[in-house]
């Protein structure tokens, strides 16, 4: 299962990415976080935004509602999305991942 958590305005995933990856997708779980793959290099914020640009797009929301919150310089990650709600945010993503 994905650790996503409640917060105020939205929820949090913990996310793994997968760096200069041949396509950007949500590709599965590394124990209990989404493995993300993208095709940015991780230099200059590339790889990070790459992750919020798949990440909105599997959630079905806009770009601006996604932002990584910790881990901008590692390959683990914590993104928020704000306007979700956990239980909505969870059903996306066991739809994602099959």
């Amino acid at each position: 299962m994905v650790d996503v958590s409640a917060t105020k305005d939205g929820v949090r995933i913990a996310v793994r990415a997968q760096p200069k990856a041949s396509r950007g997708a949500v590709v599965g779980l590394l124990g209990s976080r989404l493995k993300v793959a993208v095709t940015a290099a991780p230099t200059g914020g590339k790889a990070n935004a790459a992750v919020e640009e798949v990440l909105a797009d599997a959630l079905g929301v806009r770009r601006s509602a996604v932002a990584v919150v910790v881990g901008h310089a590692s390959r683990d990650k914590v993104v928020q999305v704000t306007g979700v709600s956990l239980k909505e945010a969870t059903a996306r993503l066991m739809r994602v991942l099959g």
